[in-house]
């Protein structure tokens, strides 16, 4: 997979250069979020931007998104004080969707807990992120056994 010498903000800026069109902002805050919350031992594998929502016309609500050899981190700062990080573990993956629209995708992780959509990102991307997320569910899933079922 990735390089686990480049940081979450550099590996976030990579995504946005090589898919322009996804809609994200204050990517190094974002950023960030997520490298304060990793684990001595926990690697990142991938990174990826969007909005956290459902709504195309919500610009506001951008996030990065880091896959780890460990979960997947989902890291928002807040404008003023303060910032929102949600993690996810392979134990409480279900699945993933991806839909493709005019212009935007859209990624949807449904979990035990909760659905979670990101939204606006450039349609070349979809395939990338699904790749890479559905590969390590699936490689990482298979250590669970039955304990899963």
């Amino acid at each position: 997979m990735e390089s686990f010498d480049r940081s979450v903000y550099e590996q976030a800026l990579e995504f946005k250069r090589k898919y322009s069109k996804t809609i994200a902002w204050r990517l190094k805050k974002n950023s960030s979020v997520i490298e304060k919350h990793l684990n001595p031992d926990e690697k990142v594998l991938y990174v990826f931007c969007a909005q956290k929502n459902d709504h195309p016309l919500n610009i506001l609500g951008t996030a990065v998104v880091a896959l780890t050899n460990q979960r997947i981190l989902i890291g928002r700062a807040r404008v003023v004080i303060g910032y929102f990080m949600d993690s996810i573990t392979p134990d409480l993956f279900n699945d993933l969707k991806v839909r493709s629209g005019i212009i935007w995708g859209k990624v949807d992780i449904d979990t035990v807990k909760e659905f979670v959509t990101f939204s606006n990102i450039s349609k070349q991307a979809l395939p990338e992120i699904e790749t890479k997320i559905t590969s390590f569910m699936i490689q990482e899933k298979k250590k669970y056994g039955n304990h899963m079922q």
